[in-house]
């Protein structure tokens, strides 16, 4: 019984996890590489950043407002991400995670699990 606790209780490790989202790709590689640093600074073990799939939205416009109905222009905002998980973190490394100064563009989503 108690060795099922142990094995119950090593298998429940806590992990940050960590979603960045960014419109620029070499700013949101900058943030990832920032946070890695931080964490490692402090000792934690990081898993990442893991590249994923970039989110593209495509929109097709009519150049014209009344005539010329076949001259369109079309457009395409594309949304990189990231995954970062860091395995067991202290409260240090939390603590310098939520006072980190990061560019303005990045969206952070962070999940304890």
């Amino acid at each position: 019984m108690a060795e099922r606790r142990a094995k119950k209780q090593e298998a429940e490790e806590q992990r940050l996890r960590i979603r960045i989202r960014a419109y620029d790709h070499k700013i949101l590689d900058a943030s990832v590489r920032q946070i890695v640093e931080t964490a490692e600074r402090y000792g934690a073990e990081v898993s990442g950043p893991v590249p994923l799939p970039a989110e593209v939205r495509k929109y097709t416009v009519n150049r014209s407002t009344f005539v010329h109905k076949n001259a369109r222009e079309q457009f395409e905002m594309r949304v990189h991400k990231r995954l970062v998980d860091i395995l067991n973190p202290a409260s240090k490394v939390i603590d310098a995670l939520t006072s980190l100064n990061l560019p303005a563009g990045v969206d952070i989503e962070v999940k304890m699990a």
